[in-house]
């Protein structure tokens, strides 16, 4: 392949406007969020010097996930995501600004981060499901493997530029100021979202309110192999190994003697590989399924390398291939769910992703952060990195014999919604 058309498959899904504004205000906001994350890791860290409280705190911001995770996706099925989004997104930008003044005022503790970070996650119930499916909405569906993959690149670039400077910032400026730009940055992804075209939305059908709906998707995924073993194997990795708010902060300030700023640099070097790692899985064409377990299998021995490496320098190099196994994963994944799930089901397939994914965080969460405490920093990468292993290896034939049945019979096709529309 040229180099010119590598770079036009790339970034193909950049073509469409409303992805295009889709992903300015992505990358601005989740920069916020990054350093959001960095001070709220290191405030609880200066509240507790545990890392079973860390732990917690993170399972608290993802607990609502883990109850109500599929009735988020519903209503995202139900209703119209992009009025889902401003209210979900203007929600987040307050309890930013909530963080701010009660860091910047000096009166935060551990039971009001406890509760702000609830707050957050509850809203996330919605905006999870709302986001990830309203891409689908956004590209034609030729594209929607590329602008899957390229919001996940979103992701990792942000991390790379909010977590440095949160990190800087944490350490020299304060945690306040982190909390209060990440605030101020929800106002990129209202203003594009008020800026993009009605017209050119391709909207899928909407579910209508009907007794059985969780019901209904729990069984649609389940009686689909194509959606049931890649979310299961999401569900074993999430827990275990996607805990890294946990367990980076520990190895910093125990393994590495460090503080925000060492924490912050790691995270940025590992959404540099993720970058990388994503800007390859963008030019990719086919996605086999069967590469998911190659891929946990990848990133299994890069987590548990990490959790060995002798020296900072030596964790920063490998930090980078944990980035790019990463989002090799999470691309996988995310669009192999998208692409085998019918238009309107997406919604709660989505909202199942965010639920193994993220909502298995108040289990691993505590998990990760206590054998951190107990056993040593390096052992909360390991809890990850091993069973990751151990996941791609077991699931790689199934997942092989899924991609001969497929190849054997008529290819599938995603049906294109009709552009609609839509009311702003």
């Amino acid at each position: 392949m040229k180099l010119g058309s590598l770079g036009h498959a790339t970034f193909a899904s950049l073509s469409t406007r409303n992805y295009r504004l889709f992903f300015t205000g992505q990358l601005i906001s989740v920069s916020g969020t990054w350093m959001q994350t960095v001070a709220q890791s290191f405030l609880v860290l200066q509240l507790t010097h545990s890392g079973t409280a860390l732990g917690l705190t993170t399972a608290a911001r993802f607990a609502p996930m883990f109850l109500f995770g599929p009735w988020g996706g519903l209503i995202a099925d139900r209703l119209d995501k992009r009025r889902v989004l401003y209210v979900t997104q203007a929600a987040a930008g307050l309890l930013a600004a909530a963080f701010a003044i009660l860091v910047g005022t000096h009166v935060i503790n551990l039971p009001i981060v406890y509760v702000l970070a609830t707050a957050l996650g509850l809203v996330n119930v919605f905006d999870n499901p709302a986001r990830q499916s309203f891409i689908s909405e956004l590209v034609p569906s030729a594209q929607l493997s590329n602008a899957v993959t390229l919001n996940s690149v979103v992701m990792n670039m942000s991390r790379i530029f909010g977590a440095a400077v949160g990190g800087v910032i944490a350490a020299s400026l304060g945690l306040a100021l982190c909390f209060g730009l990440n605030a101020v940055s929800f106002a990129a992804v209202l203003t594009t979202l008020a800026l993009m075209s009605s017209t050119e939305f391709r909207l899928a059908p909407r579910a209508r309110r009907q007794p059985g709906q969780l019901r209904e998707g729990l069984r649609y995924v389940r009686t689909t192999p194509e959606l049931a073993l890649p979310l299961l194997m999401i569900a074993v990795i999430g827990t275990l190994a996607w805990e890294f708010q946990v367990s980076l902060p520990l190895v910093a300030s125990d393994t590495f003697h460090g503080g925000a700023g060492t924490y912050g640099a790691m995270t940025s070097v590992m959404g540099v590989g993720a970058v990388v790692g994503g800007l390859v899985s963008a030019s990719r064409g086919r996605v086999r399924i069967q590469g998911l377990s190659l891929a946990a299998i990848g990133w299994g021995i890069a987590i548990t390398v990490a959790a060995l490496a002798p020296t900072l320098t030596v964790a920063f190099v490998v930090l980078l291939f944990v980035g790019y196994g990463s989002i090799t994963f999470n691309s996988y994944a995310k669009t192999a769910l998208q692409l085998a799930a019918a238009p309107h089901m997406r919604g709660r397939v989505m909202a199942l992703w965010a639920l193994a994914w993220m909502g298995s965080t108040p289990i691993g969460g505590p998990i990760v952060g206590w054998v951190g405490e107990v056993l040593g920093a390096r052992w909360s990468l390991l809890v990850g990195g091993v069973p990751t292993i151990v996941v791609g290896l077991v699931t790689y034939p199934m997942l092989a014999r899924l991609d001969r049945t497929r190849a054997a019979g008529p290819p599938a096709e995603v049906a294109e919604p009709a552009r609609v529309t839509a009311s702003s």
